[in-house]
Parts: C-alpha cells; structure tokens; sequence
C-alpha cells in the first residue's frame, strides 16, 4: 500500500476514533498500529509493543511524574488549600477586588505546590468559587476567576505540561520550570487585572454583606503556611540554583508533604488510600499517553510524514516567524480541542524537526506551547478548567466561558506577544543558572 494511502487510513480512522469519544492514549495506540499496518511493517510491531513500549516509561525522568502528582495529592487530602484560601479571605477581610486577586495568586501559587490545572481548579471550585459568590461576585465571574487561577498550574512549576514536553524533547526540565517562572507572573498578572475589570463592571451594585471571619485553627495555619513556602522554596531554589535536579526537588515535595499531613492528623488509612490511588490514576494516564504516542510517532517516522512538513515549508524557512506562527495557531487550536498532554506528544514528532532545522529554541519554545495550553484550558470547547469548577460547584459552563474567553485572549495578546517580541523574558532566568 502507498505510503499516501497509509495515511489517508491512519486519519479517517483518527478522526473516527476521536468523534467515537476513544480514551486518548487508546486512540494514539490504534492509529498507529492501523498506519504501521497499512504501510506493509507490521513485523515491526512485536518489538513496538514490548520493548519499546517498557523503555518509553522506565526512564528516571519519567519519576519526576509520580513525585510531583504525589505532592499534589497529599496537599489537597490534607486541606491545606482550603486553610490558605480561608487564610486570604480573612486577611481581606472580605472585600471583593483583594479576594478575587488573592484567589488568582492563590491559584499560582498552588500551581507551584500542586502542577495540575484540572486538581488546582477542582480546589479553588470548592474553597474558592462560594467564598467569591457569597461575597457579590456573579457566579460566572466566580467560576471565571477560579478556573483562570487554576489554570495557571499548566505555566507554574512544577508543570505536568512542562514535565512532558521536557521529557518528550530531551529538554532539561529543571530549566523549563526556570524558564516558565516569569511568564507565569505576568500571567497571575494579566488574570488579576482582567478580574478587577469585570468586578469594576458588574459588582458596582452589588449588596456588601458584613464580614464574618472564617475559623482557621491557628496551628493548621501555621503548618500550611510553612509547608507551601517550604514546597515552593525547594521547587525554584533548589532547581536554580543547582542543589537539586527536578526529581530531587519532587521528592523533597511529597516527603514535606506527608510530614504537612502527619502535623495536621490528617494521615488516616483513607487518605492514604485516596492519595495513592489519585497518584497511580494520573501518573498511569500520563505513561499510557506516552507509550501511545510513541507507536503513533513512529507510524509518522515511517511514513515521513514530518519530513513532508518540512519540505512544504522550505520556501518559508527564511522567514522563521511566520513558521513560528502558523506552529502557535496549530497548537492553539489543538489545546481547545483536545487535553494538553496528548497534543504535545501528538505533535513533537512532526513539528521538532521543522523547530530543529530553523535553530529555534526548543526551550522558548516549549514555554510557548504551554502556555498555549494555559489559554486552551480556559477556552470551549473542552476548557477543562472551566469544566472543572463548574462540575465542582454545580453551575452550566456557558456563562463562565464567556469570561474565561476575554481571560484567554488577553494573557495571549500581553503576555504572548511579550514571549514572542522579547523571547528574553523566557530565557533570561534560565541563562543565570549555576
């Protein structure tokens, strides 16, 4: 069968699977074998599916994974999200535009801790979205708010986004996560100032309910503080400045993490039980992701499929920037459509061998691609985060999409365009290390 043909087959039946609503690791495992199939090198499978399938996964960087899903797991079991945001609420004193900001830099700063924009959104649309309504936000500026907030975890590190695109381009993750500090900033930046917009629009006529301070026992406030600053300290110094890889640094996470939860009596059979059980169901996804892409990235190997892409470019090679373009709005789109994950182990195959040829920065580039991912999780149709706070907090999602969309686009325009005119707001931070 021709190699054009081959092809043609591997994308019907993409697409058909992908309509069908298939799991989107069991997705890029069919296409694959269908394509290698189709392309008369089935022999090769045999070794596909297991050798090459057990090394995908069975490689240190890959525990970087586990460590930082684990750390996420015990925070959010412990409580401790709930006791900072109750913290921020009192230290507002309830007034809407401080609560709202705290909310956003609560939401990085569990970015930071956490790494997952679904399970950061999930907090914040339990501990976040009541405390916002009940203070005079509408409920779709509530629900706008915590999801930009919990999307932030896609830009902070320590990423699991970050996480996989390193490993996928052999780009050095502690690096990455340096470099995603400052664009992460100026995008906690953008959703405060985008949220203090809409509170000035709509929350004008807004009743004032007397504030009523929220109990937090003094000793959980103590510790939680402690173990955030301790988790974040040990995540950005540790990495900068060259005491501990990226691994290290998750490990010295979750083992601070569980000391948090021993402090607050909160580590019962149950929560063990719970945290582990939350860790294997990500850490898993996430390998199966990566062993499916790898079948699928060789079906493209095979067929040439990126070789294709390169030469139909050729005669824009001499001007990268609107390669680079036309690469941002692809993967903008796909974010919306699809988990972001998958997009980027869908996509390296094609799109690293047209970013290599051109001598671009794979380390720019890789905090682009995330933080394409950020503004798709805020975007329908499959914003997650969006989809997260309001499945939390039992609300339709149309409403808080219409403002999560005006978040979206201007984080891209601010801090988009700073990242692609001035690419040293990525890569300074990274230059500077020891």
């Amino acid at each position: 069968m021709s190699t054009g043909a081959a092809i043609l087959i591997a994308g019907i039946t993409l697409i058909v699977l992908l309509l069908g609503g298939l799991y989107i690791h069991s997705m890029l495992l069919a296409v694959g074998i269908v394509g290698i199939i189709a392309l008369g090198k089935s022999a090769l499978l045999s070794g596909l599916l297991s050798y090459t399938t057990f090394t995908t996964v069975a490689t240190y960087s890959m525990t970087t994974i586990p460590l930082y899903v684990l750390c996420a797991q015990l925070i959010l079991e412990a409580g401790v999200v709930e006791d900072l945001f109750n913290i921020l609420y009192n230290i507002s004193k309830g007034r809407k535009g401080v609560l709202g900001t705290f909310c956003c830099i609560l939401g990085a700063f569990l970015g930071a801790v956490c790494g997952s924009g679904t399970a950061t959104s999930a907090a914040l649309g339990q501990a976040a979205y009541p405390q916002l309504v009940k203070r005079g936000y509408s409920s779709d500026l509530a629900a706008a708010t915590s999801a930009s907030a919990g999307s932030l975890a896609g830009i902070i590190p320590p990423s699991v986004t970050i996480i996989v695109y390193g490993i996928t381009t052999e780009t050095p993750i502690g690096r990455m996560f340096v470099a995603s500090l400052i664009p992460g900033i100026l995008t906690t930046l953008v959703f405060i100032g985008c949220n203090l917009f809409f509170l000035n629009r709509e929350g004008k006529n807004k009743p004032v309910e007397t504030f009523k301070p929220v109990h937090v026992d003094r000793k959980n406030a103590i510790v939680s503080i402690t173990v955030a600053c301790i988790i974040a300290i040990t995540i950005f110094g540790g990495i900068y400045s060259g005491f501990m890889t990226a691994t290290e640094a998750g490990a010295v996470s979750a083992t601070v993490a569980f000391i948090c939860a021993l402090c607050l009596k909160k580590v019962t059979k149950d929560f063990l039980i719970r945290s582990a059980k939350s860790t294997v169901n990500i850490t898993a996804m996430v390998m199966l992701i990566m062993i499916g892409a790898k079948i699928f990235g060789k079906f493209m190997s095979l067929s040439k499929v990126s070789d294709a892409f390169v030469e139909l470019l050729q005669p824009l090679m001499s001007q990268p920037k609107i390669i680079l373009c036309i690469c941002i709005l692809v993967y903008f789109i796909l974010f919306i459509l699809m988990e972001g994950t998958a997009v980027i182990v869908m996509t390296t195959p094609v799109l690293l061998p047209v970013m290599q040829q051109m001598n671009v920065d794979l380390l720019w580039f890789g905090i682009i691609v995330c933080f394409c991912c950020v503004i798709g999780q805020l975007t329908p149709p499959v914003g997650v985060c969006v989809y997260s706070v309001c499945g939390t907090a039992g609300i339709p999602v149309e409403g808080p999409f219409k403002k999560s969309m005006i978040f979206a686009l201007v984080a891209t325009v601010i801090v988009g365009g700073l990242m692609v005119l001035f690419p040293q707001v990525v890569t300074y931070l990274p230059s500077m290390m020891l």
